[in-house]
């Protein structure tokens, strides 16, 4: 038995033929999007470069907690959607394309530097500190590097540092995520550990409530002791 035609003329038809034709140029329009943050990677490649970090980090101006750097190394034209800085995604789609970066990168690596060091050799120097170990910690060597920010001191690998890099590098995009929703887990963790301080929801920046802790409990052992914010307390 033949099935009955559908009428494409009906309403009902026409908002389902609209619905895939925006969902669609959507998706083509996130493809241009993504290619469009290759640029800078595309450079080093037409240089000889195949291993190309991006490098970001988290956590440079809380009051608690370790600064987190991640080093990702991305297969060419990889296109995950809505990678982008992290800043500009929710907590939700954070953590639903952390995954997919893991899988599907050539090369993952962490670095994280504690409150402890950071107190000493302060958060500039730390960030730096934190950046390499990132990259030590990647399976492979990279031979070319795009940093979030400033130049990392005394490297040998060629590296070009963008200002604003998550906006213009889908390394560098992918590295924000990453080194997010890894440390948000630390301090989630460290929320179970100090619970006063609501790490969970502030991540050990300033807001009013963990002041206010600071103010009752004092600092703690992940609190950064030269910070003002920490000092005021």
């Amino acid at each position: 038995m033949l099935p009955k035609r559908i009428n494409v003329n009906t309403k009902k038809s026409k908002a389902i033929f609209y619905g895939y034709q925006k969902k669609i140029e959507k998706l083509y329009q996130e493809r241009l999007r993504i290619q469009s943050l290759y640029n800078y990677e595309n450079k080093f490649l037409k240089a000889g470069r195949q291993l190309i970090a991006g490098l970001d980090e988290v956590g440079r101006g809380s009051l608690a907690g370790p600064v987190v750097a991640a080093a990702v190394i991305l297969p060419v034209n990889l296109f995950i959607p809505n990678i982008k800085d992290s800043k500009k995604l929710t907590p939700k789609k954070r953590i639903e394309i952390y995954p997919e970066i893991l899988k599907k990168a050539k090369g993952v690596g962490i670095g994280i530097v504690g409150a402890d060091i950071i107190d000493k050799i302060n958060i500039a120097q730390a960030t730096f500190l934190a950046m390499k170990r990132a990259i030590k910690n990647l399976k492979n060597e990279p031979d070319g590097l795009l940093v979030d920010g400033f130049e990392i001191p005394e490297m040998t690998v060629p590296q070009l540092a963008l200002i604003k890099g998550e906006d213009k590098s889908i390394s560098i995009a992918a590295a924000s995520i990453v080194a997010k929703v890894y440390r948000d887990n630390l301090m989630i963790n460290f929320d179970r550990e100090f619970p006063h301080y609501h790490f969970k929801k502030n991540k050990g920046y300033g807001t009013k409530q963990h002041l206010q802790a600071l103010r009752k409990y004092h600092a703690t052992r992940i609190h950064r002791k030269s910070f003002a914010g920490v000092l005021i307390q």
